[in-house]
Order: structure tokens, then sequence, then C-alpha cells
């Protein structure tokens, strides 16, 4: 009897602590307020590849992010739509990790007014195999403290051809 008391005991407590851990990782940085005076510009938010060829090298694109407004732009909560599409910011101070659709972090980058960042996006064309091949689109979000852009995507398509 004490035996199953134990395991039960055991089970419960290894419950507990997965949850517990995945609500610390999905918890978005607390100290991000939304400002009327970060505002986040973009030239474009949308890329087609064209042709990416299975044997051939990572598709990548880089996209500039400028904070035009007076107050500093907060980055974070970066996600791709796919496990095969990793993202990184880079700003004047750091290179940010590899964000992909399964990370989470705490990371926050910082763009000062004036100055801009960069969105590098990298697509492996092998992570599906060989079946992998046809058209693809994938999407990243950013999370920002611009209170009138909140969100931002951006896409990306090509297609995949042996």
């Amino acid at each position: 009897m004490n035996d199953k008391k134990i395991i039960i005991i055991l089970i419960f407590a290894t419950i507990l602590i997965v949850f517990s851990g995945i609500l610390v990782l999905n918890k978005p940085p607390v100290d991000i307020k939304a400002s009327s005076n970060a505002k986040i510009t973009t030239q474009n938010n949308a890329y087609d590849w064209g042709e990416i060829k299975y044997e051939g090298p990572k598709a990548t694109k880089s996209f500039k992010i400028k904070n035009s407004g007076t107050d500093i732009l907060k980055l974070y909560n970066i996600k791709t739509s796919c496990a095969c599409t990793s993202a990184q910011i880079k700003t004047e101070q750091e290179l940010s990790p590899l964000f992909n659709m399964h990370s989470s972090s705490s990371w926050t980058g910082e763009v000062l007014p004036g100055k801009e960042a960069e969105l590098i996006v990298v697509f492996d064309q092998q992570f599906h195999g060989p079946s992998g091949v046809g058209p693809v689109e994938r999407i990243i979000t950013v999370q920002t403290n611009d209170a009138s852009q909140p969100k931002l995507e951006f896409n990306l398509k090509g297609k995949v051809v042996k």
C-alpha cells in the first residue's frame, strides 16, 4: 500500500514540475509596456525566394527594422511558422539567439530612436526531406512595444526544386 502512495506522489510531483516549467518558459517578458513614441518602420515585410534548389545552400533573407520614433523600440517573442525556419535579430548592441517555431526566450532587443535592427531569416529546404519539394510559405512574427503596431509579420515564399 505504501508503494502505491509513493508512486502516486511521484507522478503528481512530476506533472506539477512539467506544467510549472511550461508556464515559466512561455511567459512573455514582464517589463514590456506599449509606447506611443516607439515607431516601427520597415521598407518591406514580404519576399519571394523564387526557386530554391534542394541541394543548394539554405535560403536566407534579411529585413531592416527601423525605429522612427523618439522612444526605445523593443522587439521580442520572435516566432517562425515552421521548425524548418529560424530567425534572429541583430541590433547595434547584440545578436539574439536563434528563434524558431518552438523556441521560447525572455530575450528582448532594443532599437534606439533613429537606429535600425536586422531580422535575419534562414530556411532549411532539406529539413522535410526529399519529399519536401514544391511551394513553401513561411511567416515570422515579432512582437513590439509600438502601441500602433504590437505585432509585425514577415512573409516569405518560394518553391523548393530538385
